[in-house]
């Protein structure tokens, strides 16, 4: 027989279980919201290190990036098209990972290469379970 999975544990209350998806969303999207920010604040050394990395169209690459981030992290917030917002966040945070944190010798590069792993497995979390009950998806009736 399968087991009931419940969305929090049923101690907390119907109130904590609402609030937890979306302080999860906020707290995901922070270091998106964060690392696009810094891609506006410094566009030069963000171009640079993109095409040190060795990606095509540094341009190109950095405003999509931007885009992602930024856009991609509101909408999170918002919980907007949520599984598929954390779908693409997902992919994103893992072709960081191995674009710019494949050195894995060096601890620090270890640890932000971890970090974007763990990232994505949050992500995905959200991508198959969805944004919750406060979110705009849960508005429309795509929770």
């Amino acid at each position: 027989m399968a087991a009931s999975i419940s969305p929090a544990p049923a101690a907390a209350g119907p109130a904590f279980a609402t609030l937890l998806p979306v302080t999860g969303r906020v707290l995901m999207s922070a270091i998106f919201l964060v690392s696009g920010a810094g891609k506006l604040a410094a566009p030069a050394a963000t171009r640079a290190a993109i095409a040190a990395a060795g990606l095509p169209l540094p341009p190109i690459s950095y405003g999509a990036a931007t885009l992602v981030e930024i856009g991609g992290g509101l909408l999170l917030i918002a919980g907007y098209r949520t599984r598929l917002v954390a779908l693409v966040l997902a992919v994103f945070a893992v072709a960081t990972a191995v674009t710019f944190h494949a050195a894995l010798s060096d601890q620090n590069q270890m640890f932000h290469f971890l970090k974007n792993l763990a990232m994505a497995g949050g992500l995905l979390q959200v991508a198959a379970f969805g944004a919750g009950p406060f979110s705009l998806d849960a508005r429309r009736g795509r929770a």
